[in-house]
């Protein structure tokens, strides 16, 4: 049966497996990380029987594409409504920076504004399969406001590792309203996750930062619905790059479609850091197979202020498979970015989405891409989650409450060009 058009989907079959040592955990292993090395865990799925049609159902979001995910037949995914997110078409912007076909998936429409909820609807529906009852993470904010909202759907307790200061205020705000447990942590981003980690195996917790392989099988569902919106893959993908979970994510997506011959070729993974936390951008700079730390990293775009990326193996061998590269942006490049978004495109996003399309005209000048190839920046987030963002300053103009007033207004705005206010 073709269940693209509707039916009961299979469950996948699937092995655990560590990147590092090849050790196989069993099903039922509840660790972050590899018990004999300690290294990052992958999910092989089972494409057999899956096909060029049955990897779909006739559902919508995430959960159309179960036959590719790591879940049992019989379990009740805790899904909030993800997925589904639009795929929007960049007119202006494309005349911006002289592009033919661009793109911007726009992630912030996800139930609580990000990307994250992909991998989290999968994470939690793991959680509750191994009958576990408080799962845990460490986060600069998007993936505490996500795994609390999905935590209080199934009834689980939240616990949330944030670094001191730095977390945007609408991410913290979601996360307490949805009755995680907050605890900050002395220090950045990259302690917080450490001590984490550290203290996984005897703390009765589950984590669930990006580590945790089940996560990345939902975030994989983003590259599914790009190649189904597009009818095909695009020639470039770009990606803000934070803790690295995503661009490994969006990879393994990629490279299992064309595995099953839904697409012919995979695109280039671009990943984009702000150069204040920049150590994937620089080791790809200089060919190196490994990272640096970046000390107290600094950026305005708080969701990607890590200084030591924990899936950093899994990015540059997606860079390096898919013929990629990374890139670093100053703040200065992703606020204008963020700008034009919204002016432009009616995109609002937070800093860290804006950082694909803040590094646009440098791919395009060092020939990194093709200004006639398919290229989709992903927004990984709502720009209401950071309303501290400078671009968020109201600015508005005072009247009298009377028509002449008004019409003064009017005039003034009326007889400037055409284009968005500048206030």
């Amino acid at each position: 049966m073709d269940v693209a058009s509707g039916g009961k989907a299979a469950s996948a079959s699937y092995s655990i497996t560590c990147t590092e040592c090849g050790h196989e955990a069993p099903q039922n292993f509840k660790a972050p990380l590899c018990n004999r090395c300690g290294g990052l865990l992958t999910i092989e799925i089972s494409l057999e029987g899956a096909g060029a049609k049955g990897w779909r159902t006739g559902q919508p979001g995430v959960w159309r594409y179960r036959p590719l995910l790591p879940v049992a037949r019989e379990t009740e995914p805790v899904s909030l409504g993800e997925g589904g997110t639009p795929l929007l078409k960049s007119q202006r912007l494309q005349e911006k920076f002289g592009i033919k076909n661009l793109y911007v998936k726009y992630e912030g429409t996800n139930p609580t504004g990000s990307f994250k909820d992909r991998g989290m609807t999968v994470g939690v529906t793991r959680a509750l399969e191994l009958k576990e009852r408080v799962v845990a993470c460490a986060s600069t904010g998007n993936t505490s406001a996500s795994l609390a909202a999905y935590a209080a759907r199934a009834g689980l307790r939240a616990v949330v590792l944030i670094p001191s200061g730095g977390v945007g205020k609408g991410k913290l705000t979601q996360a307490a309203a949805a009755g995680a447990h907050i605890i900050e942590v002395e220090g950045a981003f990259d302690d917080a996750i450490k001590l984490l980690l550290d203290s996984a195996g005897g703390s009765g917790v589950y984590v669930l930062n990006s580590v945790n392989p089940f996560r990345i099988e939902g975030q994989k569902t983003v590259a599914f619905e790009v190649c189904e919106q597009l009818g095909r893959a695009p020639d470039n993908f770009v990606l803000p790059v934070g803790n690295a979970g995503n661009i490994s994510a969006a990879w393994k997506g990629f490279s299992e479609l064309e595995k099953l011959g839904v697409i012919d070729s995979a695109p280039r993974m671009i990943g984009v850091q702000a150069s204040g936390a920049s150590p994937i951008a620089e080791a790809v700079s200089k060919g190196s197979q490994s990272i640096g730390e970046v000390r107290n990293p600094q950026t305005v775009a708080s969701a990607i202020r890590i200084g030591k990326p924990v899936s950093w193996k899994k990015a540059l061998q997606a860079i390096s498979e898919s013929k990629g590269t990374a890139v670093a942006v100053e703040d200065e490049e992703i606020i204008r970015a963020q700008g034009l978004l919204s002016t432009l495109e009616g995109i609002f996003v937070e800093p860290a989405s804006a950082a694909p399309v803040a590094a646009l005209r440098r791919l395009l000048e060092t020939k990194a891409i093709d200004r006639d190839e398919l290229t989709v920046c992903v927004a990984t987030g709502h720009g209401l989650k950071d309303p501290e963002s400078p671009i968020c300053e109201v600015r508005a103009k005072r009247m009298g409450a009377d028509a002449a007033s008004l019409k003064k207004a009017l005039d003034e705005i009326t007889s400037r060009p055409s284009g968005p206010s500048s206030n």
